[in-house]
């Protein structure tokens, strides 16, 4: 059957009307006509999966739909009407792996449409129900088998999660240097490092000397920033003091006009086991974030050397993410994790958030494992430097 564009046009809008009006019936119907006439597009096959779901034809509904998916799969409007089909068909575990595939397809929420972005938002809240649902019935199941969430093991209770999709799995991704067999932590204990009390007790003085800088905005700097002998990052505080930095050490070379103006706090820094590497490490600086600003996911560079954040300008309504785990800073209390997982950070609040940031080695190594690591990023610098 040969259809004019007009006659394409008028079934196309009868079929709206009937959708509108929720006669999926008259609008299976028409959709049908347009497709037995070869004159489905992407807009037609869409319909007709609503309409075949609304009358419980779900094979024809994930038919209509994988029409479209077999041309874009990451068509995140696509992926949520197969995720929709199979909840009406009350399979749960298929509806939210498409829920999350539409969620990872639409890529950041603010950047969409309005109405996708209310649809994606609608696509996750489906898939955490669906995993809070999934945790509910494995403990339901585990609790024959003596399952105690209080008494278990953390790591159990993990690994059940990320199982139901509550928790995702987080590994290890440095950007540089992986050093093989080191587990995948993302937050230490600051009680296992017996010199963090040394620190935390000059918490204080250390506080006195940002005070004396911190309406300076010159001494500050952005943290990201563009290079010249690199490719251009993207990212959305690239040169931005929104995320500023006050150098002491930067890349283990120590900023020594900046230093002089902080006696106590890199006195301070000498009691920690600060990763010595020429040309690498240590960093240590006071981190600025100013009011409203959030740090997008990233991982760092290495998993030889942990992070640790002395929060001194801590207003509430702040936070770092680390893997599955959130901290709240709080003044004067350390903070200690590994960068080479996922991390994010932000300050929601209407006041700036300053912390002193500064690297050590990662407590794993063995004093060997450090000196030869030292070793092998110093020829990694050494390499750049010479050209070949």
């Amino acid at each position: 059957m040969t259809m004019t564009p007009q006659n394409i046009a008028a079934l196309k809008q009868r079929a709206a009307e009937a959708m509108r009006r929720k006669d999926a019936r008259s609008a299976a119907e028409l959709f049908s006509q347009l497709i037995n006439a070869s004159a489905a597009d992407g807009q037609v096959w869409f319909g007709m999966s609503l309409a075949s779901r609304a009358l419980g034809d779900y094979a024809k509904a994930h038919a209509a739909i994988d029409q479209i998916l077999s041309r874009d799969r990451r068509n995140a409007q696509a992926l949520i009407a197969k995720a929709d089909a199979y909840a009406a068909q009350g399979d749960p575990r298929a509806a939210s792996s498409f829920y999350d595939e539409a969620v990872a397809a639409a890529g950041p929420i603010d950047r969409l449409p309005p109405p996708l972005a209310a649809e994606v938002r609608r696509a996750q809240q489906e898939s955490d129900k669906a995993a809070a649902d999934m945790l509910a019935h494995l403990k339901a199941q585990l609790d024959n088998a003596g399952f105690d969430d209080a008494a278990t093991s953390r790591r159990f209770r993990d690994s059940v999660e990320m199982l139901a999709g509550v928790k995702t799995r987080f590994i290890e991704e440095p950007r540089v240097f992986y050093f093989e067999g080191l587990a995948a932590r993302g937050f230490y204990d600051p009680a296992a490092f017996d010199w963090v009390a040394k620190i935390e007790d000059a918490a204080e003085d250390i506080a006195a000397e940002l005070e004396a800088v911190i309406g300076d905005d010159r001494a500050f700097e952005p943290y990201i920033k563009r290079d010249a002998d690199r490719p251009e990052r993207a990212h959305r505080l690239l040169d931005n003091k929104d995320w500023g930095a006050l150098y002491l050490w930067r890349e283990g070379v120590c900023e020594a006009e900046n230093a002089a103006r902080f006696p106590k706090t890199m006195a301070a820094l000498e009691h920690a086991p600060l990763d010595r590497v020429d040309g690498r490490g240590p960093m240590a600086l006071f981190s600025r974030l100013a009011p409203k600003t959030r740090i997008d996911p990233h991982t760092g560079f290495l998993n030889t050397r942990l992070i640790c954040h002395l929060p001194l300008i801590t207003p509430g309504q702040c936070g770092l993410r680390v893997g599955n785990d959130v901290h709240e800073w709080r003044r004067g209390e350390l903070c200690v994790f590994n960068d080479s997982m996922e991390h994010e950070a932000w300050n929601d609040s209407d006041k700036e958030r300053v912390i002193l940031l500064f690297s050590i080695w990662r407590p794993e190594l063995t004093s060997e494992e450090r000196r030869l690591t030292s070793a092998l990023l110093q020829a990694v610098e050494s390499f750049s430097a010479s050209g070949a």
